[in-house]
């Protein structure tokens, strides 16, 4: 069983990495793509590069070495870099639904206003916000005391798990995680009502064509929200609903692997210009 998990979670993690650095060297050498959807879409599969590597390669290393420990230090770090890159995932879908909200409802300001210096300004902004929210969760997590030798019922170290397994009172840290999930509902608020404008206008569309070719240039952004927001439903119902940690850890498995696994394929098979440009590269 430990060979077949190990080659399963291998050709994953390849397949996530070499995917979305597919995506990256595309959008990198083709100027068709030097747009703002794209910039952020690159951006993207760097954020989903990283939110991979936070777990899966320590997991395949416990799988290898049948030895399932991790220090105090390592789990620290690999919940802070999980949280990080998972909070730039969230925010940066935002920042995309957005792009799209602006293309179509505003097509003859697109370009003034999604101009470089405001693109540059969203992703920072999304950066400092992913940093300040894994900062703030690895705080709370340093305060909290713990007994020696604890085994979490998961695949990595993650934030309720840990905090659970806490020989101190966490109720602070209880009410920070409740607060920041909720100012977390602002970015799915943000983006529903993008798409709800988005809806909106394209139903205006007269031509069948013309609604058709405006939703198409959602369709990707849209498909990539859905997975994204319903595997981490999924994650989040799965361990308030039961507490059998095995599954638990399957919908984590679904949240943390295969979102980023499916993005690349999600943004390639259904736009015309990244797969013109990923034939370029392998042309």
């Amino acid at each position: 069983m430990q060979p077949l998990l190990f080659g399963l979670f291998l050709s994953m993690y390849l397949v996530t990495f070499i995917g979305n650095l597919l995506i990256i060297l595309a959008i990198i050498i083709d100027s068709h793509l030097h747009t703002p959807m794209y910039f952020f879409l690159s951006n993207l599969s760097f954020a989903d590069i990283c939110f991979i590597s936070s777990t899966v390669p320590k997991m395949m290393l416990n799988i290898q070495m049948q030895n399932k420990v991790i220090t105090y230090e390592g789990c620290i770090t690999q919940m802070y870099f999980f949280m990080l890159f998972g909070g730039l995932d969230n925010f940066l879908l935002t920042v995309m639904a957005y792009d799209r909200f602006v293309a179509i409802c505003h097509p003859l300001h697109y370009t003034v206003i999604m101009n470089t210096k405001f693109c540059g300004l969203l992703l920072l902004i999304s950066w400092l916000l992913a940093l300040l929210d894994s900062l703030l969760h690895g705080l709370m997590v340093l305060r909290l005391s713990f007994c020696t030798e604890l085994e979490i019922p998961h695949f990595f170290c993650e934030l309720n798990q840990v905090a659970q397994l806490a020989c101190s009172d966490t109720f602070l840290n209880d009410l920070v995680m409740f607060a920041t999930g909720l100012v977390g509902v602002i970015p799915l608020t943000g983006i529903l009502f993008s798409y709800t404008k988005v809806v909106s206008s394209i139903l205006r569309i007269s031509p069948a064509e013309g609604k058709y070719k405006a939703f198409t240039t959602c369709a990707s952004h849209l498909s990539v929200v859905s997975l994204f927001y319903g595997t981490g439903l999924g994650v989040y119902l799965s361990s308030a609903a039961t507490q059998n940690s095995g599954a638990s850890a399957m919908a984590s498995v679904m949240y943390t692997v295969a979102t980023p696994m499916l993005n690349p394929f999600i943004y390639s098979l259904r736009n015309k210009d990244v797969k013109q440009a990923l034939k370029k590269i392998f042309s």
